[in-house]
């Protein structure tokens, strides 16, 4: 199995490398702050025997933990690797500095992509002279219970680096999609930023209470989708797929589309779903809703995986 260089070992780069390694990848990871990489073993093993207790991994999480290694240097980190996965800060300037780092200390056919959420790959890669097998694999939070990961290469970027990542993607059972090109926020955010956008605006006009927003997509849209995408979606709703839904409520998607105009996230409205989010679970708490989201996530998985496609 391919060595796998993960570089920054906060949330991301720890899922990360559990994603590889559960695929039998031998990993390193890297992380320039203090203590950081040894830490980042813990959460491995902990957020591991969790996939195990779920029967998402048939190993022990000792036997797939016992592939990642915590590396002293970025230079002990890159050595042998085939794929460098980075997941430093989302600050241009430094993915900048570390893709300089890491376009002089790898060989040519290492295929060095980031995990960035936002920022295009033609932003810090443009005058490096192996700027061809630079790419964005832009994951979805926790990726080891989320597949998707979005492949967005910059205008400059040879193809075949991005078809190598989708291979390996498609190997440690992430599923993997390809942009075309290069766009603000990348699809996913902006799919994400359209509905988000829209609860907000209900929320400011006072539509619908930010409770009754959310039963909208949990209890609603959010079923359907769990497995089928917008496109499958409306082909199903309608005898004759997807021309004649857009023949019977073309006019009316279209219309409520025309009052959608660009939100801003005003004080007053960021202010009320907050209150009404705080009364639902208090800040501490947060952290302990999101491990409850993790093992509903688990659940999902199992049962997807159970299931025909």
């Amino acid at each position: 199995m391919q060595r796998i260089a993960v570089v920054g070992a906060g949330l991301i780069g720890s899922a990360w490398a559990m994603v590889f390694a559960r695929a039998g990848h031998p990993v390193r990871i890297w992380d320039p702050a203090a203590g950081a990489s040894e830490a980042v073993m813990e959460v491995v093993r902990a957020r591991l025997a969790d996939l195990h207790a779920a029967g998402l991994i048939s190993e022990t999480a000792e036997v797939v933990a016992a592939r990642v290694s915590v590396a002293a240097t970025l230079e002990d980190c890159l050595d042998g690797a085939a794929h460098v996965q980075e997941n430093g800060p989302e600050r241009v300037e430094v993915k900048r500095e570390t893709f300089a780092r890491l376009d002089a200390l790898c060989g040519a056919a290492v295929v060095l992509a980031s995990s960035t959420s936002g920022i295009p790959a033609s932003a810090f890669t443009e005058g490096l002279a192996g700027r061809a097998r630079c790419l964005v694999a832009h994951p979805v939070n926790p990726p080891y219970l989320v597949p998707l990961v979005e492949l967005v290469g910059a205008p400059w970027t040879d193809p075949a680096a991005v078809a190598r990542t989708r291979v390996l993607m498609d190997g440690v059972g992430q599923v993997p999609v390809v942009a075309l090109k290069e766009t603000r926020g990348f699809v996913l955010n902006r799919l994400q930023a359209a509905l988000v956008a829209e609860g907000f605006r209900l929320v400011r006009d006072g539509v619908m209470s930010v409770e009754d927003v959310d039963a909208c997509v949990k209890e609603g849209l959010g079923l359907r989708w769990s497995f089928m995408g917008p496109f499958e979606t409306i082909d199903l709703n309608a005898p004759g797929g997807v021309a004649d839904y857009v023949e019977r409520f073309g006019p009316l998607m279209g219309g409520i589309t025309e009052e959608q105009t660009p939100y801003r996230y005003d004080a007053p409205t960021v202010e009320r779903v907050t209150e009404a989010r705080r009364g639902a679970l208090a800040q501490g708490a947060i952290a302990e809703r999101s491990a409850w989201r993790d093992r509903r996530l688990m659940a999902l998985a199992v049962h997807k995986k159970a299931q025909p496609r």
